[in-house]
């Protein structure tokens, strides 16, 4: 596994993993809350043989340049970054851009935004902008599975999440299951990584109004998008672990409204975590997908 810092024209830094040859079909991997590009590194490593693998730690994480500015984190700004990033690292487009999260918000809006980026999407637990307005706004269950959103805007957010060697940081891994994946050196990794700040990754939420709705904030329920804005075109895969409970599987109805060439698969026995629990099953959809491209 190679590492290597990107010096981007608009003045950010994103620190890379990289594996796979030189001149292979690059692949891009954007990871979510509180992970880190290195989640990606078993999935690199199965896929590196044929593909140049790329996983940055996204603006406001890791060795990533940490803007202040709330406003710095809003989705115009984290697209720049992708879009510079797959510019720095190659001609044309990706093979694919795959993406788990906060990294699939990025890459849904990239995806729309910028089609002829990418060849392929796939997104794992993370929901389009469409269904998830929809569900806020007109589902009570999703409102009340995304109120931890509100409280990842709390000014003091940071210091409660960095207290008691991290104790509600570790809770969002716990709550869905045992979670036996999360064994001691990957607990002190996640440390190290959440040692350099927690407020860049926070900001993600502080500067989204996608959050449900709460006295003097009404969050999703002032937003309206047209479908237009929203659909993506290019070859899309969606995979899905069941057992989240913060992104229920709701969020997959009416999917294809918005995104017409669609392959979705629903993993029974994945939660939110997929990523982690389910490694080489995450790997072999990924190259299933890539083969279809």
């Amino acid at each position: 596994m190679e590492t290597l810092t990107l010096e981007l024209p608009h003045g950010v830094s994103l620190a890379c993993r990289v594996s796979g040859p030189p001149d292979a079909p690059r692949v891009v991997l954007l990871h979510g809350f509180p992970e880190g590009a290195f989640i990606w590194d078993g999935v690199m490593q199965r896929l590196g043989q044929r593909w140049r693998c790329i996983a940055p730690d996204l603006r406001g994480y890791g060795e990533s340049s940490h803007p202040e500015a709330v406003e710095a984190y809003r989705a115009k700004h984290l697209v720049q970054d992708i879009v510079a990033l797959i510019a720095a690292t190659g001609p044309g487009p990706l093979a694919a851009l795959v993406a788990h999260d906060w990294g699939g918000a990025v890459a849904w809006n990239l995806a729309a935004q910028r089609p002829g980026l990418l060849q392929r999407l796939v997104i794992l637990n993370s929901p389009h902008p469409g269904t998830f307005l929809r569900e806020l706004q007109l589902n009570p269950a999703q409102r009340a599975a995304s109120a931890y959103m509100n409280e990842l805007c709390r000014p003091d957010a940071e210091q409660r999440l960095m207290a008691d060697d991290f104790a509600r940081m570790w809770r969002f891994f716990t709550l869905m299951g045992e979670a036996p994946w999360l064994d001691e050196p990957l607990r002190e990794r996640y440390r190290a990584h959440w040692r350099r700040g927690l407020n860049g990754a926070l900001n993600y939420y502080r500067a989204s109004p996608m959050r449900p709705p709460q006295a003097g904030d009404p969050g999703a329920m002032a937003l309206e998008f047209a479908p237009g804005f929203v659909t993506v075109c290019v070859p899309t895969t969606v995979l899905w672990g069941m057992k989240d409970v913060a992104l229920p599987p709701a969020l997959l109805d009416g999917l294809e409204r918005f995104v017409p060439r669609l392959t979705v698969h629903r993993v029974a026995q994945a939660t939110h975590w997929i990523v982690h629990e389910q490694e080489a099953l995450v790997a072999e959809m990924i190259g299933r997908a890539l083969a279809e491209a």
